[in-house]
């Protein structure tokens, strides 16, 4: 009968079940999420390695690529780890290979490359047929005394063979080469920190249980990374950090001032902050350059050979290096802010945001286990081996009879055992001795070996039975590996250095990221705004749009900042260089700031700190205010003077001299001591003229002994003296008295 081609009919249709969509995605994604924080993104607090690495390294002890042998291809480490043990793609495996072998990533490589690995520059690494590896020192302390059942095993994807879920761990490894990740909704960010100050930090430990994280502190100033630099954060913010477990570092580059000869000089920067490429940072500095956002730069030039040095030229030889340096450190990567959240698989099942004494304490008790499990593989060992050893003593107290039992018996393994009270391995193991064996030197040397053996199994037995014993030999094992690695060993020294960041005027900083500029900033009467080049002495050439015209002009630099002051009583603070350019009319002062509809510019001028103002309304209320108090850091200003409808500010005056000159819309004029005038930082104010209907016309400070002057409309200058002026003088909120002959008819000083 042949073969049947249709598939039978059972009703069932195509078997399609029914599911709630919502429930599926929960599942699913949250199936998703745990393999990827349980074995992708996070690593284990234990041995600090996530399951790629660990696997790596896994595969490369068991093809015996240990530091005294010879190197392998990368091709072959990566098939066995992908064939056996890691079923991802061959190239993510191939890159944290790579990053392994980094000296710039890893602060202790574990794996010892030989040919292109890539560089700080960004390059990446030769294809895997190219390159070769083996495990470095550090490795090998990772997994020492795995074969002593030092650890779990469990089934690879495929079950057809074991792997080890944790390594035992004998080098501080999660904070000593660090360790990042991103899961589902969680990550990672551990920086690099120097071994031997963490065996410091954990023998410390050991004796003190209790010790609070400012006294590990003391051996651990803080992170250590490959690339040096220099951290600029305060030891209190450090503390903080290793105390919650998360927070982050300011790393600067290193650098110094080169003399050049004939007063010049250049700087030159010699380490980088951790995880910058060194070629993108030089990029950007050069997009600075030809943007003009470095005017004190003029050249920048990457001298590197095997060690880092970036020249960086300044504009002349008068630039501050300092001022220089913070604004690049401001604009480049030349600074950066390497993030902390230790967050890590405790005791690796749960992830856990750990402090600083958190992820040591998990590791001495690792350590521990590791310590206790390996002590009771070697005693089962020993008692194994005192058994066989036990077994040949009997044999060599009766010789004689032995052979004779082994060449007459047919079954002589069951006649020594009924013989001499025998174990079935204690009979098979003398049944299987040498002749050669049976020689007088051979007993001696096994009852040594026997003596021995029985003296480590007490002091095995005594260590299990002692938690004491086992932290003094966990105290020993670190001690070792802090010698290993100490700071008198080339790899062991302390790279990173901590340093305050040195204080700069913040606006010298900002005025050396600006480039120094004569403008000539124009205020039309309807709020448009824009900067002109240069120092323009006149103003008849400029246009505005129709029905609109100059409201005021003055000259400044685009370093400076600019106050505006409106009728709601609010300062504005613009940048110069901010401003609009002079083509076309310029801008609305609403697109630049978040001024409200219902507010007029009242005045604009430089800032200058040290000045103070008179801020009058024109209820004429009014109070003196330092300029500094003024400045606004957002676009929605800066309230200062209070004002309510239908009132609103009126002037803004610098105050220079000991007097003030005040006229109403009614030409009468008051004059008064500035000292009557309170100074606040903002308020109402209070009153400086009263007046029985209209309001404040116009105000001037000046000195009384110099006399009050003013201009009338044909420009001619007036000056009345201080006795001229003594009708005028009065209290402050007096009405005052009509204004001298000659006054301009405009109410105005002119």
């Amino acid at each position: 009968m042949g073969k049947r081609l249709l598939p039978p009919d059972n009703g069932g249709g195509d078997h399609i079940e029914p599911v709630d969509l919502k429930k599926a995605l929960e599942e699913r994604y949250l199936a998703y999420a745990l393999s990827t924080i349980m074995h992708r993104a996070l690593p284990d607090v234990r041995d600090g390695l996530k399951p790629v690495h660990r696997r790596i390294m896994h595969a490369m002890r068991l093809l015996r690529l240990n530091p005294d042998q010879g190197f392998a291809k990368c091709a072959r480490i990566v098939g066995e780890v992908m064939g056996k043990f890691h079923p991802h793609g061959d190239q993510s495996i191939y890159d944290a290979l790579v990053r392994l072998a980094q000296d710039f990533s890893m602060r202790y490589p574990l794996v010892d490359g030989q040919g292109n690995f890539g560089n700080i520059d960004g390059d990446n690494a030769a294809a895997m047929r190219y390159t070769e590896a083996r495990m470095t020192d550090v490795a090998t302390e990772l997994l020492a005394g795995i074969t002593e059942d030092a650890v779990d095993y469990r089934p690879t994807y495929n079950e057809e063979d074991e792997e080890p879920i944790v390594l035992p761990g004998a080098f501080p490894n999660l904070l000593a080469n660090g360790s990042s990740g991103i899961a589902v909704g969680m990550a990672t960010s551990i920086p690099p920190h120097n071994a031997a100050e963490l065996c410091d930090a954990a023998l410390h430990l050991i004796e003190h249980r209790d010790a609070p994280v400012a006294k590990l502190m003391d051996f651990v100033q803080g992170p250590d990374f490959p690339t040096g630099g220099i951290i600029v954060d305060s030891r209190a913010s450090i503390l903080e950090a290793y105390e919650t477990g998360r927070g982050g570092f300011r790393v600067r580059s290193k650098w110094n001032q080169e003399d050049q000869g004939r007063g010049t000089w250049s700087i030159v920067v010699t380490e980088i902050p951790y995880g910058v490429q060194k070629a993108r940072l030089i990029e950007k500095i050069a997009e600075l350059l030809m943007a003009r956002k470095l005017p004190l730069l003029e050249d920048i030039r990457d001298e590197s050979a095997e060690d880092i040095r970036v020249v960086l030229v300044p504009k002349s030889r008068s630039v501050d290096p300092g001022i220089l340096m913070e604004s690049l450190f401001k604009l480049t990567e030349l600074e950066s802010r390497f993030p902390l959240n230790m967050n890590v698989l405790s005791r690796g099942k749960v992830p856990n945001v750990l402090s600083l004494k958190g992820v040591l304490q998990e590791w001495l008790d690792h350590r521990r286990d590791v310590l206790i499990r390996r002590s009771k593989h070697r005693l089962g060992e020993i008692e194994r081996r005192l058994e066989i050893l036990a077994g040949y003593l009997i044999a060599y107290l009766n010789i004689d009879e032995v052979i004779k039992i082994i060449r007459e018996e047919d079954e002589p393994k069951q006649v020594m055992m009924a013989r001499w009270s025998l174990t079935d391995t204690q009979a098979e193991a003398i049944l299987n001795m040498r002749l050669r064996a049976l020689r007088k030197l051979e007993e001696f040397e096994i009852r040594k070996e026997f003596d021995g053996l029985t003296a480590e199994k007490k002091q095995i037995e005594a260590l299990l039975a002692s938690d004491a014993k086992q932290w003094s030999t966990i105290k020993w094992e670190v001690t070792q590996v802090r010698d290993k690695f100490g700071p008198e060993t080339e790899i062991g020294k302390r790279r990173t250095q901590f340093a305050d960041a040195p204080e700069h005027d913040l606006t010298d900083i900002a005025h050396a990221m600006i480039e120094r500029e004569p403008v000539t900033v124009v205020v039309s009467e309807k709020g448009w705004l824009r900067a002109m080049k240069g120092h323009l002495a006149d103003l008849s050439t400029l246009t505005f749009k129709e029905g609109d015209s100059l409201k005021l002009a003055f000259h400044a630099q685009t370093t400076d900042k600019v106050l505006v002051f409106t009728t709601g009583g609010k300062f504005y603070t613009i940048g110069a260089d901010r401003l609009p350019g002079g083509r076309g009319h310029g801008e609305p002062i609403r697109i630049i700031v978040d001024m409200d509809n219902d507010q007029d510019i009242v005045t604009a001028f430089v800032h200058d700190p040290k000045r103070k103002l008179l801020l009058a309304s024109f209820d004429a209320n009014g109070f003196i205010v330092a300029e500094e108090e003024v400045v606004a850091n957002t676009r929605k200003g800066k309230q200062v003077m209070n004002v309510k409808a239908p009132d609103e500010a009126k002037r803004c005056e610098p105050v220079t001299g000991d007097h003030l000159a005040i006229v109403g819309e009614n030409r009468k004029m008051l004059v008064f001591a500035l000292s009557e005038i309170p100074e606040m930082s903002r308020g109402k104010g209070v009153r400086l003229q009263k007046y029985k209907d209209g309001g404040l016309l116009d105000l001037k400070p000046f000195t009384l002994a110099t006399g009050l002057s003013w201009q009338d409309s044909a420009d001619r200058t007036f000056t009345r003296s201080r006795e001229e002026l003594a009708e005028w003088i009065g209290a402050r909120a007096s009405a005052g008295r009509m204004v001298p002959k000659g006054f301009p008819r405009t109410g105005k000083f002119g």
